[in-house]
């Protein structure tokens, strides 16, 4: 098939797992003989004289970088007018791009390529597949209570309605679509995250650098990594450090990413009298992050909201004890007891006692962590995942677009009762 994903991350532009994700599955569509095309744009911050929009092919997968336009337009300020803006971009160059090139289907990763994606799929009147990593209901506990969250979900159910098959990463990401957008759970395929288990894997002399480094004195090395926003819940992670550290005296936390929470985490980690034992170590590019896995004694994920986990995956592909909360897609990802410890989000005495019981029996967190490798070979396979999105891609026929009305927009929590 040919087949043209649109994606506002694309490597090297990748702001969180899904420009992973899209990467992942370009190549092994390509791999697996199919045509594969990506739309995305250029780094933020630039221009076209900077970053003028560009073509390659990397790994069988010719991908355009559509430069940004003049308006002065931050990501983070101007979020909407900064989407239609790189959604417009996307627009024009893609018919000049395209010519001669027919694609048998559009694929979109969430709701900052609708505008392009729809347009795409209209003017050449192919099916439109749309995966949905996340919601902006869930993100935020089902509150729209901000004009640019209501503006986020319209645009989400816009695409959701529209697209001619759906995809999410997990059970519960069907679940919460399916209510949103007043969609059939039926009609929308559950397809996981995969993962490639090799480039975690480090030599023994990194991993132990890495300790002598952040914990000279042998104690042990908890790590968080991902986005530092509040739904990850690193917070309730920094509440449950005193508890940890009375029961494992010099215990550490490495915290490693970014996010809007930054300050916030260190603020309580201030409050917890625990500022000392909590390093926050920004992005880390994937070799050092790999190296980081392998020295630590348990990777803590104690988040609010999660669609899916990929950093579960990654945890499991590194070998390295996995503790977890049941949020989303993680309580899938994570058997209980089988390939990690969970607990309740939210709880931090149950962060503290699951953290407790890996420190305290390292064989049976390692045996845990060996069960959660084994089954990244059989349930994330990329190969097999992106055979079955081709399936999805086969299977879904254009529909006669029809009129959408504005959507309305909950007054109260959108998943119910608060």
């Amino acid at each position: 098939m040919r087949v043209l994903i649109v994606s506002w991350e694309y490597p090297p532009v990748v702001v969180g797992g899904l420009g992973r994700h899209v990467h992942a599955l370009a190549r092994r569509l390509a791999a697996a003989g199919h045509d594969v095309r990506v739309l995305s744009r250029q780094p933020f911050g630039n221009d076209a004289t900077t970053h003028p929009t560009s073509e390659e092919v990397l790994e069988q997968v010719r991908v355009l970088r559509v430069a940004e336009d003049p308006p002065h337009l931050e990501f983070e300020r101007d979020l909407i007018a900064w989407t239609l803006a790189m959604g417009h971009a996307m627009v024009r160059a893609a018919p000049g791009w395209l010519a001669g090139w027919y694609p048998d289907v559009v694929h979109a990763h969430d709701w900052l390529v609708a505008h392009p994606a729809i347009a795409v799929a209209d003017l050449l009147a192919v099916p439109l597949v749309a995966t949905l990593h996340a919601t902006e209901a869930g993100r935020h506990a089902g509150w729209l209570s901000s004009p640019i969250s209501r503006q986020v979900h319209s645009v989400e159910w816009w695409l959701a309605r529209r697209a001619d098959a759906l995809i999410t990463c997990s059970e519960s990401m069907r679940t919460e679509a399916a209510e949103l957008f007043d969609l059939d759970r039926s009609a929308i395929a559950v397809l996981h995250n995969g993962i490639e288990p090799r480039r975690w894997q480090v030599e023994p002399p990194e991993a132990d650098a890495v300790r002598a480094r952040y914990a000279p004195d042998g104690a042990p090395l908890l790590l968080y990594f991902g986005r530092l926003e509040y739904e990850k819940g690193v917070h309730d992670l920094i509440a449950a450090l005193p508890r940890i550290r009375r029961a494992f005296p010099g215990t550490r936390l490495l915290v490693a990413g970014k996010g809007t929470q930054e300050m916030f985490l260190i603020e309580r980690a201030r409050a917890h009298r625990v500022r000392r034992s909590v390093r926050m170590l920004g992005y880390l590019p994937d070799d050092s992050l790999a190296a980081l896995l392998a020295a630590v004694h348990a990777v803590v994920l104690p988040s609010l909201y999660e669609p899916f986990g990929m950093v579960a995956l990654e945890t499991a592909a590194a070998g390295t004890p996995l503790v977890a909360s049941t949020a989303g897609g993680l309580g899938e990802v994570v058997r209980d007891g089988v390939t990690g410890v969970s607990f309740a989000p939210g709880d931090v005495a149950g962060i503290a006692s699951a953290v407790s019981a890996v420190l305290a029996d390292p064989d049976a967190a390692a045996a845990r962590a060996t069960a959660a490798r084994a089954r990244l070979r059989s349930e994330f396979d990329w190969d097999r995942i992106a055979a079955a999105t081709a399936d999805v891609y086969t299977a879904a026929h254009r529909r006669a677009p029809e009129p959408l009305g504005r959507p309305k927009i909950p007054t109260g929590n959108a998943f119910g009762p608060a």
